[in-house]
């Protein structure tokens, strides 16, 4: 039997990444990597609802283009996290809030401790099992948080973040192995450094910016929408096979010891 060469499909792969006919909800879309994200779905095919707990700032994202509509959202809230997933049947779902509140270990207070735990780790576990349920049992979805490269890489002052981030990226494989026989698949990125609001306060220091700039393989940080194409990758059937990963967008940070370079 003569089997059909691929090249005879000159289609075959023209819509891989293609979200016609899919709803994504997006949360943190009222700025950085959260926003870019939203455009990037919206701009290959999907309805894409834009959440944020400042309604304006995902209004200001929802009238960018076409295919956007908006919708206030506080992950913390766990109620409303709940009521949302009722309200709302979605096939692709993205959260990029977080937060960070950089020090040393011996100086953290309980309080900080649990108010990043609760944004980075909690309100994750409650994302998942409000929106994991109806993914199921519709037999598909694409379920995507954001971790760092601090979850496989520390320095001092980033541990409590550091251990959300690795606990993410531990909950949504967890989520993948539970939710993979309906169908429905949990994936991580990993960014670098990225000049969004949450690094604002080291941005701001020009030694700590070209410090953090000259530790990644690409001597730069990232600008938010170089973070949008793992996003469609991860949310379209180009993915269809991916579960369970950490998909690291970093520039070769993680990828290198030190900068150091031998002369000659």
């Amino acid at each position: 039997m003569t089997q059909t060469p691929a090249t005879a499909e000159p289609n075959r792969y023209g819509n891989l990444f293609r979200l016609d006919g899919r709803r994504a909800l997006v949360i943190g879309a009222g700025s950085g990597i959260g926003r870019e994200s939203a455009l990037a779905l919206a701009a290959h095919g999907a309805q894409v609802i834009c959440a944020d707990r400042d309604l304006a700032a995902a209004e200001l994202t929802a009238q960018t283009a076409d295919g956007l509509t908006a919708r206030e959202l506080d992950v913390l809230d766990h109620d409303a996290v709940r009521q949302a997933a009722a309200d709302l049947v979605v096939d692709v779902l993205v959260f990029t809030a977080a937060t960070n509140v950089r020090k040393r270990l011996v100086d953290y207070s309980g309080e900080e401790f649990d108010r990043v735990v609760a944004l980075n780790l909690r309100s994750a576990f409650e994302l998942i099992r409000s929106f994991g349920p109806g993914m199921a049992e519709r037999g598909r979805g694409s379920v995507i948080g954001f971790t760092s490269i601090r979850a496989v890489t520390v320095e001092p002052g980033q541990g409590v973040y550091a251990a959300t981030k690795a606990g993410l990226l531990q909950l949504m494989r967890t989520a993948a192995a539970e939710l993979g026989p309906q169908g429905v698949r949990c994936n991580v990125i990993a960014p670098g450094v990225v000049e969004t609001p949450l690094t604002a306060q080291i941005r701001d220091v020009p030694d700590w910016y070209e410090a953090y700039a000259a530790k990644s393989a690409l001597g730069r940080w990232a600008r938010p929408e170089e973070l949008a194409g793992a996003v469609v990758y991860l949310a379209s059937d180009a993915s269809s096979f991916v579960t369970g990963s950490q998909l690291m967008v970093d520039g070769g940070w993680t990828a290198i010891d030190g900068r150091y370079t031998p002369p000659g």
